[in-house]
Parts: structure tokens; sequence; C-alpha cells
């Protein structure tokens, strides 16, 4: 299985793209998408460029599903949208590839990653080269990437086995894009 991770940002994305098998992992790239070449003010032509890059990304490493980090509420209210923003056009991309989303917060990645919650950026990065016997440091966003995409490769099968056996069809925090319900979700309003 090829897995896609990707940790959002708007002014840089990291991606990183690894392949499990039998339960070993093996690294097959990573990356960063940027878009501080931009003027801040034209979020539209940055969201554009993340899109387009993401897009990028998949079709040319082609992963059979992707985890995304779940963006909880900073202190700065409008910080949180604008990621929120970024994250929703990343995961747009995913989504209209046919790839299912699995979500994870930065804490399930670093107790997945590092063993513990309170994980400092350069032990993700160094755990992240232990795993996938690189020969140097990812950089900080392409490592917390791959960690995303290592945490998967680990928890993403166990979700599905759960889901399954409580008959859910798919698998706890991953979105589907093939679902059923998925296909008729415009429902027409009732008129007076």
């Amino acid at each position: 299985m090829r897995i896609l991770g990707i940790d959002p940002g708007l002014r840089t994305t990291g991606f990183g793209v690894v392949d499990e098998e039998a339960g070993q992992l093996r690294y097959v790239a990573s990356g960063t998408i940027s878009t501080q070449q931009l003027d801040t003010h034209a979020l539209p032509a940055r969201l554009k460029v993340l899109y387009d890059g993401i897009a990028e990304v998949v079709q040319c490493y082609r992963p059979d599903c992707a985890a995304v980090e779940i963006v909880f509420v900073n202190v700065n209210p409008q910080s949180t949208l604008l990621l929120g923003q970024a994250r929703g056009a990343l995961i747009t991309a995913l989504v209209t590839h046919q790839l299912a989303v699995a979500e994870y917060t930065a804490l399930q990645m670093k107790q997945a990653v590092a063993g513990h919650g309170r994980a400092q950026k350069s032990q993700i990065q160094e755990m992240v080269k232990r795993l996938l016997s690189l020969s140097g440091l990812p950089g900080s966003d392409a490592a917390d990437a791959l960690g995303l995409a290592i945490t998967h490769a680990h928890a993403g099968k166990a979700m599905q086995r759960l889901a399954a056996a409580q008959g859910l069809g798919s698998s706890a925090g991953a979105q589907s894009p093939t679902r059923p319900q998925d296909k008729a979700s415009y429902r027409a309003g009732r008129t007076r």
C-alpha cells in the first residue's frame, strides 16, 4: 500500500510518500509545496498552488490513500481559518483523485512515531529518519508528513478492522470518497 501523508500549511505544506508491505515501511519521496512567493493577501492564488501541487504529487507517485493532519483552533482565529481553507483545498485535491482520506491529530502522529505526544519537531525528524532508514534528516514539514503516513500505515489497518467489526464499512476517522450516501448529497428543501 502506498500512503501519502500531508502536513497542511498555507505558507508551506509538507508531503511524504511511504510504501507499506507486510509491516515493512519504505521511503518513496517527500518535500514541500510553498506559497511564500505569492502575496499573502492572494488567498485564492495560494489555495490554487496547494491544490495543483498535491494533484501533481498524486499523479507522480500514485498513492493508494492519504493521511492528513487535523487542524485545531489556535490562539489566533484568523490563522486557524486560513489554515482550514488550505487544508480544505488539499483534501479536495485528494478526493478529486478518488483517494480515501484518513485524518490524525498531531498528538496521534507524535505518539505513533516518537512514543509520546509531547515530542519536539527535532525528535519527529530523528524518528522518521530511523524508521525509514534515511541517510539524513528530512525537513520539519516533510518529517511531519512522513510521520502521518507512518501513523496511517500502523493505525489504518487496525481502524479498518475495528470499523468492519462494528459494521461501519469504512475506517473510523477516514473519509471515503466512494460511500453510497455521498452520491446523493443534495436534497431539495421544502418550499411553501
